[in-house]
């Protein structure tokens, strides 16, 4: 049996938004058994709460956000998914604005602050969901999709299809567990392509990252040094961790063919749906 676990204590970090563009302060804290990830707004009055579960999904563009209220936090995808990999079932994030910090674009800063604060068992089961048939999630044009798979452990396989010849087709497939996940995906970044920049930050978005914190390429080559040469595919693995802990702690086998959030958390919806764990 799998017991629940949440921090020993509070941990908070300065950063700003990969979006937005805001600095924003986050803190981690201790949470009570079953209360799952809770967003907390502290800039607003009354700070209100946001569920991170998949039913709370309200928009995919370019990033996943949550909703409950009329309260909004988006691209949590990245904490998420440290969430997921470390094994914390419940933690009360404080945030004074709508975004977390990109920190480093990726998980790797999150997975830090889970382990500087450390965990602790809790005196309750964890809630897992064994998934024993098939759900699946497709595009309209039947090019993408993400099925999970009956399979005793979390396990992902992503194959990325990207036009630009710099990049082309890549496939990774990972077991997850915390010691693969902080060596071999939580430094991968999110990616950018240079044409697009402008375009996204016209529409008030990516107006946090930089080189530092964005993988981007042109028609010439790649902008900044990878820190593998299928970052991008790893990367993607890293957001299909972070929109599956929406629906809980599965154990299961995912497969994605350029999959992206919209697909993703429409697969975290579906099981969601059918287990719906109370938060």
């Amino acid at each position: 049996m799998t017991k629940q676990r949440t921090l020993k204590k509070s941990v908070s970090v300065l950063g700003k938004g990969l979006h937005s563009g805001v600095e924003v302060q986050l803190k981690l804290n201790p949470a009570g058994i079953d209360s799952g990830i809770i967003f907390v707004r502290t800039d607003l009055s009354d700070a209100p709460k946001i569920h991170a579960t998949a039913a709370n999904v309200t928009s995919t563009v370019r990033a996943t956000t949550l909703e409950e209220n009329g309260v909004k936090v988006f691209t949590v995808e990245h904490l998420m998914s440290a969430f997921n990999a470390c094994g914390v079932d419940n933690c009360l994030v404080e945030m004074d604005s709508e975004e977390p910090p990109v920190l480093d674009g990726n998980s790797i800063g999150f997975c830090d602050m889970i382990k500087s604060a450390g965990t602790i068992e809790q005196d309750a089961e964890r809630r897992e969901i064994r998934i024993e048939k098939i759900y699946r999630a497709d595009s309209d044009d039947g090019k993408k999709f993400i099925l999970a798979l009956p399979y005793d452990g979390f396990r992902v396989s992503f194959t990325s299809i990207n036009p630009h010849p710099l990049i082309g087709v890549q496939f990774e497939d990972f077991e997850i567990t915390e010691e693969i996940y902080r060596a071999e995906i939580a430094p991968a970044r999110t990616i950018a392509y240079e044409k697009e920049v402008d375009a996204l930050r016209a529409m008030g978005l990516g107006r946090g990252g930089n080189l530092q914190n964005v993988i981007v390429y042109n028609d010439s080559g790649w902008l900044n040094e990878l820190r593998y040469a299928d970052e991008l595919v790893r990367h993607k693995i890293l957001d299909v961790i972070g929109d599956m802990r929406l629906a809980g702690f599965l154990k299961c086998h995912i497969i994605a063919v350029a999959s992206g959030h919209a697909l993703n958390t429409a697969l975290a919806k579906k099981i969601f749906a059918d287990f719906l764990i109370e938060p």
